[in-house]
């Protein structure tokens, strides 16, 4: 089974003064997956690109540069997609895999032996980032859920559930760079505190696990239509498996993604993976207006 989306994502800043030269990295291409297929991507930049070019970051993620140099005091960046996002049928069964030990020795050096490719690009993810750290606190709260011998996956649901039932989600709480003591202490946050906290305690233990960036469709009230701009930008977590590869967990919602999460990008945390991200030269202060929408297509 599977269901399909258009999303319409659009970022607005308007400048107190001009803007001479801008040069910004999109991350507004959905990443192509066994399980997700993006049959179509326009992008609308207002004022138009000097240069565009569209490659690929350290982390797979498909990336756009953009250089703007004509002078502007308002800068709108849109992205429609149409995406075709299938039921995850063959998920493993949580107590399917190895005590949570077994998969730290997986990843730990070993003089003489040669890593895969997997076990490379997994320790990446396994260590400290600008926006994931942690301290005694963080790896206390962590070990509760990770008794000797916990199959790893039934230890990251028990992690993600507790998350979901400690934390209240409050959308004026924190701020981007809030750090994750600080989310561990006050009990609230958004999305990104949730899915930074839980990565922060999964890392803490020696595992490998990496931030997802993406959208969730939502579901209005009984007969009330859906709201255009009304949804927003979701996070949730990926684990390395060594028997499995990665697998997902969504801490706000207390939930295994599936057809219902739509993913973007992934990286160490936000800052890998931010939407939009740049330099300008002028503006001063400046207003943001981000508008994210996801509506499902009807079944033929």
């Amino acid at each position: 089974m599977s269901a399909r989306y258009i999303v319409h994502h659009e970022t607005e800043y308007r400048y107190d003064s001009v803007v001479s030269v801008s040069h910004q990295a999109l991350h507004l291409t959905p990443q192509a997956l066994p399980h997700q297929r993006c049959h179509s991507h326009r992008l609308r930049v207002e004022p138009a690109p000097t240069h565009q070019v569209d490659e690929f970051d350290g982390f797979g993620n498909p990336l756009t540069r953009l250089e703007i140099d004509t002078p502007h005091r308002e800068l709108l960046v849109a992205a429609e997609m149409d995406i075709e996002v299938e039921t995850r049928e063959t998920e493993p069964d949580l107590d399917d895999s190895p005590p949570w030990e077994d998969a730290v020795a997986a990843l730990a050096y070993r003089g003489g032996h040669v890593p895969t490719a997997a076990v490379l690009d997994a320790n990446r993810y396994r260590f400290e980032s600008p926006y994931v750290r942690w301290d005694g606190d963080v790896k206390l709260f962590a070990r509760t859920d990770f008794a000797p011998g916990t199959p790893l996956l039934r230890g990251c649901a028990l992690l993600m559930r507790r998350i979901h039932r400690e934390f209240r989600f409050d959308a004026n709480a924190t701020q981007v760079a809030t750090p994750v003591a600080e989310v561990l202490e006050n009990r609230h946050g958004v999305c990104q505190d949730f899915a930074h906290l839980m990565i922060a305690c999964l890392r803490s233990l020696g595992l490998a696990a990496r931030y997802v960036s993406g959208y969730l469709l939502t579901t209005p009230p009984a007969d009330q239509p859906r709201l255009v701009g009304a949804d927003a930008s979701h996070a949730w977590v990926s684990v390395h498996c060594p028997r499995h590869g990665w697998i997902d967990f969504d801490p706000t919602n207390d939930m295994r993604p599936g057809s219902g999460h739509i993913t973007l990008a992934w990286g160490r945390d936000f800052g890998d993976v931010s939407p939009l991200r740049g330099i300008i030269l002028g503006g001063g202060a400046h207003e943001l207006d981000v508008r994210v929408t996801v509506v499902p297509m009807p079944d033929d």
